[in-house]
Parts: structure tokens; C-alpha cells; sequence
């Protein structure tokens, strides 16, 4: 598939990785591109520096009902990217209790395989089109000190797995990526550790749409996560354990 000339719904399209897939699409040539974000006015904001492609919708991926009006107002969408997460840095046993674990697998569990129910006809009657999961390297590997966050991005890699293979039929391709560390309000805390761009993620994820890529690692840190895990995963999973105990998770 290409990405020119496409017409797409970017979830926390306001912000951060989100708003990094706003910006590569529009250099790319989409048509138009929904900017869905929990506060239209965060997304409102946005679209005025081009209204002629730009087109804010009001969207919290843990509500079905706007799930659904989303997919209502947006039947021309052929790439759908859903990018809205949720990290509370809470452990599983750590935290007070398991409100914020809920949060995070609602959001980004739930609320990627909902996106993808409310729009796979959709896509479909467009002619197939993409789905593109933004995921984690705590995806591919257990971190600890992301008690509901890991286990959340775990569960909707294995669901893109799934929905690939039920939406092969129609010609709609799901591409998983695999986000290391992204200079985002989320990775606000990382300090020893460089730092990929969000428009650096958006670009990768063009080139998993374009290429029809199932799972994308899209930077040197997830890169090096997933070469790691390959050459010794018994160590790799000991030194998160360790940096759980260090504060640097």
C-alpha cells in the first residue's frame, strides 16, 4: 500500500509519537488525516496549521461509544494508526492498587483491538488498507518496572498476530511496531540512554505500511533490545529485573 493519496485516523494524534505520525503522513502525501485525541480541543489545535488536511476528532480509545462515532464520522479511512497508550510506571505488586494496571490494559489492549473492530469494515469497503499498532519493546521483553504497561504491549502484539490473520482476507494489512526509547513526555525519566524523534517512529511506520512489514523494530533501541533477547534472553531478563531494583526502568 501507499501512503500518498491515503486517507488515515491517528489515535493521540496531538502529541508525542501521535502527533510525529501527523507530520510524516502530511509529508508523505495522505489526502487527509484525523487527529483523534481524548480533548478535541488538544486536536483542534493542531489541525488549524492545515485545515485542508487536517481534521480533529474527540476520541478516548477506553470508550466504545466514541470508538464508534469515530468510525461514523471517518468511513473514508484506509490506514489506521493507533498510537494512543497509557504508562503509569506503577509495578504490578508495588502499586496501591490495580486501577492503574486496568487503565493501561484498557487503553492499550483493549482499546487497539476495539480501534480495529469499529474499522476493519471499513477498511474493507476501501479496499483493505493498514493497520499500523504502535507497540513497545517491553513488548518483546518483560520489564518490570512497567507492571501493566509490559504485560499491556504483550498482549497487543500477540493480538496483531490475530487480527492479521482474520483481516488477511479482506487485503487489510496489520503492521506491529516495536518502539524503543522516543523522546516523548512518557520517556521523560530516560536520562542514560539516546533517544529516537517521534517523527523518527512515524517514518518507521511508513515503511511498514509502504512495505507490507508485519513487526517493525523502529530504532536503535529496540533494535538492540531484539538482538539481545536473540543472543542470550535469560541475561537480558535479569538486567531488567536489575534495573527495577535501580530505579531505572
Amino acid at each position: 500500500m501507499k501512503v500518498e493519496g491515503c486517507t488515515a485516523i491517528v489515535t493521540g494524534g496531538n502529541r508525542g509519537i501521535g502527533l510525529g505520525f501527523v507530520m510524516e503522513l502530511i509529508e508523505a502525501g495522505a489526502e487527509r488525516v484525523y487527529i483523534a485525541s481524548r480533548k478535541l480541543s488538544d486536536a483542534q489545535a493542531i489541525a488549524e496549521s492545515n485545515p485542508d488536511i487536517l481534521k480533529p476528532i474527540q476520541l478516548d480509545v477506553t470508550k466504545l461509544d466514541e470508538v464508534e462515532a469515530a468510525a461514523q464520522a471517518c468511513p473514508d479511512v484506509d490506514v489506521v494508526i493507533n498510537n494512543a497508550g497509557a504508562f503509569n510506571r506503577e509495578t504490578l505488586l508495588g502499586a496501591p492498587d490495580m486501577s492503574a494496571m486496568r487503565q493501561e490494559i484498557e487503553t492499550n489492549y483493549i482499546g487497539v483491538v476495539a480501534m480495529c473492530r469499529a474499522f476493519a469494515p471499513i477498511l474493507k469497503n476501501n479496499g483493505g488498507g493498514a493497520i499500523v499498532n504502535v507497540l513497545s519493546a517491553g513488548g518483546i521483553v518483560s520489564v518490570p518496572g512497567m507492571g501493566g504497561y509490559s504485560p499491556s504491549k504483550f498482549a497487543a502484539r500477540s493480538a496483531s498476530d490475530c487480527m492479521r490473520a482474520e483481516l488477511e482476507p479482506q487485503n487489510t494489512q496489520v503492521s506491529a511496531l516495536i518502539v524503543g526509547s522516543v523522546d516523548t513526555r512518557m520517556a521523560k525519566h530516560v536520562t542514560w540512554q539516546e533517544k529516537s524523534t517521534p517523527r523518527d517512529i512515524g517514518k518507521a511506520g511508513i515503511v511498514a505500511i509502504e512495505n507490507n512489514i508485519h513487526e517493525h523494530d523502529t530504532d536503535a533501541h529496540s533494535v538492540s533490545v531484539r538482538a539481545f533477547l536473540a543472543r542470550d534472553p535469560h541475561t537480558l531478563k535479569r538486567s531488567m529485573a536489575k534495573a527495577l531494583h535501580k530505579g531505572r526502568t
